[in-house]
């Protein structure tokens, strides 16, 4: 008996943390950068609980995207220097001899600088490679990936890992690209999971809104 209501309370508790997964999921993908910053300071444990659910779904993929990249950035020489925007718990920078700096809203690791993702403490012009894996969230995507484009190098690479699904147009996705001032290397579309975007940045973004810059949230159905 006590087994049976063991493994009910642990169905409810799944069923908690599934729903509470779900809302913070909506929360990220429906507010802009800065309401994603505010949320998780005024609720560090919320963003664990994001991640381990966030994880939760990645690990039902025959490949994790941030693998990919793992493989790309160490075919490419060890001194480029590397910005991880939303970079979750630091697997990228763990994975390569390449100096990272690793962004995110909450510090899941020491190796976190806490900030939001279209406000990076960095130079203009620093980095070679900068890298959005699942992690072009907000509302406000033409400023973040503007904020890329501002710290990387001229003819530097942008990595964009980011889930099929969410993509309504992608050729209207890659020519908003090039307004903001990237150039498409290369796109894999092979996977039914995500796709792997790489550009190079031809210089500054052009003013003005590009409208072809969509993503669908990605909100995961109740199981």
């Amino acid at each position: 008996r006590s087994g049976r209501s063991a493994a009910l309370r642990a169905r409810m508790e799944e069923r908690l943390l599934g729903a509470r997964f779900r809302y913070l999921n909506q929360q990220l993908y429906t507010g802009s950068s800065r309401d994603a910053a505010r949320l998780f300071r005024a609720d560090p444990a919320a963003f664990h609980l994001y991640h381990q659910g966030f994880e939760r779904q990645v690990r039902r993929w025959p490949e994790r995207p941030v693998q990919r990249i793992v493989r790309y950035l160490r075919r490419r020489p060890a001194s480029l220097v590397v910005a991880d925007f939303g970079c979750g718990d630091c697997t990228l920078a763990a994975s390569v001899r390449n100096q990272v700096h690793c962004f995110d809203v909450v510090p899941l690791s020491p190796r976190v600088t806490v900030c939001d993702m279209a406000e990076v403490p960095l130079a203009a012009e620093s980095v070679d490679v900068a890298v959005f894996c699942l992690a072009l969230m907000g509302t406000n995507l033409q400023e973040i990936l503007g904020e890329a484009n501002r710290v990387l190098k001229l003819g530097g690479t942008l990595m964009v890992a980011e889930v099929a699904s969410r993509f309504e147009d992608i050729c209207a996705f890659l020519k908003a690209m090039t307004q903001l001032g990237f150039r498409t290397i290369s796109k894999d579309l092979s996977s039914s999971y995500f796709y792997l975007l790489e550009f190079a940045k031809t210089g500054p973004g052009r003013p003005g809104p590009a409208p072809g810059l969509r993503l669908r949230p990605c909100l995961y159905k109740r199981r």
